[in-house]
């Protein structure tokens, strides 16, 4: 396969000194601003039913050119890059900042940091060899159990380059790969089907992630978990101490704290966080950060979507809120630093703060001192879909695999268990943090306002105390 020219002027033939001519005068009087060009390549493949079921090869290219006048933010786009279409762009921005006499912000830092390879992971293997994969790791899944009734395996990557141009002249280029690999079983026993799934992937090819011994351990595990799911018994309702395991379990701390500490959210006023800058938020111990600088993690970037070099923010230490995420402009607004958090779905669409890898650190306890301190409780391994209100902070997630944990020890599995609550309040029910803190395997996308971004999220296990399960059976007296 064949790659663009990584500088993207080059390739499309866009001239930078005319390029960086017409942002300028686009930009003249903003506060802030830039050209976003992207080139993007992506490909997927999905096995269903022992059949290839469906495949997809997708080009885009685009610019997008912002200007930012106080809390005002003029945005067009084009699936063209040229000059002319640039002009376009500029004569429908430009109306922004029209009047407006700001003192254009000084540019990001640079950065010698990659933290990806710039190789294109469309590549290799072949779309012959991937299809050949799929039906072998189909065939394989359906030889381990005979109560298996349905596979599904899916390949997707993506190969981004962007580069970001400042009315300064400032210029900046990343060059970013993502790959997933996802499997997913469904076991039966009679008239009873149950699922299990399991997902790997992050910002490299695809090697590492479909060796004979990587997709067979998919395969094993998203058996266990459809296996554990056909034994599962109702889950009982009530108030219950809630022990959370290690790794992807983090995802409900992404959705019921994470986006409450984004800038643009607390700027605003609409967040359960908003106004509590410095104060106790969370159970002592509790420490979270969102970490955009882990290398290959499927939430990193070199540089997010502005330019600015991602960091390690500190956004709880020892219960305390002592930090948000930022892009330029709400970090701008709230007279703080930004901290590399700016991010966009693709040129079409405006940058927003969004977290990147968001997790908890470790805590002192081990996991098995966690489980035998719980007498009459919910052990959540696993979690699908969830609901959450930023504003209120309220959230209600389902747990995919979940276990009774009755005197210290792990128990039945568990069907149906919802766990219902507030999210800044819940933070305050933590009352044990394991030292066992796992990433997810490189599976999380985060949706806000319309646009979906790739992210990774974790934590160790941990013990919340007094939490609403929503289930199907009544609580045994």
């Amino acid at each position: 396969m064949t790659h663009p020219a990584i500088d993207l002027f080059a390739a499309t033939g866009l001239d930078p000194d005319a390029a960086l001519r017409i942002t300028a005068e686009a930009l003249r009087g903003a506060d802030d601003g830039d050209l976003f060009l992207e080139y993007k390549q992506s490909e997927s493949l999905s096995f269903d039913n022992g059949r290839l079921k469906g495949a997809s090869f997708d080009t885009t290219q685009g610019f997008g050119l912002r200007a930012i006048a106080g809390e005002a933010a003029g945005f067009a786009h084009s699936g063209e890059i040229s000059e002319a279409a640039l002009k376009r762009a500029a004569d429908a921005v430009r109306a922004v900042a029209g009047g407006h006499s700001g003192q254009y912000a000084a540019a990001p830092a640079r950065t010698n940091t990659r933290l990806y390879s710039e190789e294109n992971p469309l590549g290799a293997p072949s779309f012959e060899d991937k299809v050949r994969l799929l039906a072998e790791i189909d065939a394989f899944a359906r030889a381990r159990d005979p109560r298996v009734r349905q596979v599904s395996v899916a390949l997707a990557a993506s190969w981004q380059v962007v580069e970001i141009l400042r009315a300064d002249g400032h210029r900046v280029r990343d060059v970013r790969p993502l790959v997933r690999f996802n499997v997913s079983i469904v076991a039966g026993d009679g008239s009873r089907q149950e699922a299990g799934g399991h997902g790997t992937g992050g910002r490299d090819g695809f090697s590492q992630f479909i060796t004979t011994d990587a997709w067979q351990s998919a395969v094993d595990e998203a058996l266990r978990q459809a296996l554990v799911n056909l034994e599962a018994v109702p889950a009982p309702a009530g108030t219950f101490d809630v022990v959370l395991g290690p790794g992807w379990p983090g995802v409900m701390l992404h959705e019921a704290v994470g986006h409450g500490l984004e800038g643009d959210f607390n700027r605003k006023k609409t967040s359960a966080f908003a106004g509590l800058m410095g104060q106790r938020v969370a159970s002592k111990g509790v420490t979270v950060v969102d970490d955009g600088t882990i290398a290959a993690r499927r939430g990193s970037l070199s540089i997010d979507d502005e330019g600015t070099p991602t960091q390690c923010t500190t956004l709880i230490e020892d219960g305390i809120l002592v930090g948000f995420m930022q892009d330029r402009q709400n970090a701008r607004l709230m007279g703080v630093a930004p901290t590399g958090n700016g991010r966009r779905q693709s040129y079409g669409h405006i940058p927003m703060p969004r977290m990147t890898n968001t997790y908890m650190l470790n805590g002192a306890h081990t996991p098995a001192e966690i489980i035998a301190s719980v007498k009459d409780g919910v052990y959540a391994v696993n979690f699908g879909g969830g609901q959450v209100d930023i504003t209120s902070g309220k959230y209600v997630f389902q747990c995919t695999e979940a276990y009774k944990i009755e005197n210290g020890k792990i128990g039945a599995p568990l069907k149906g268990a919802m766990l219902i609550g507030n999210g800044p309040a819940d933070m305050s029910r933590i009352s044990m943090i394991g030292n066992d803190m796992a990433l997810d395997p490189g599976i999380g996308t985060c949706g806000k306002q319309g646009q979906s971004v790739p992210v990774g999220v974790g934590q160790p296990t941990v013990r919340m105390d007094g939490i609403t399960v929503g289930g199907t059976s009544a609580r045994a007296a």
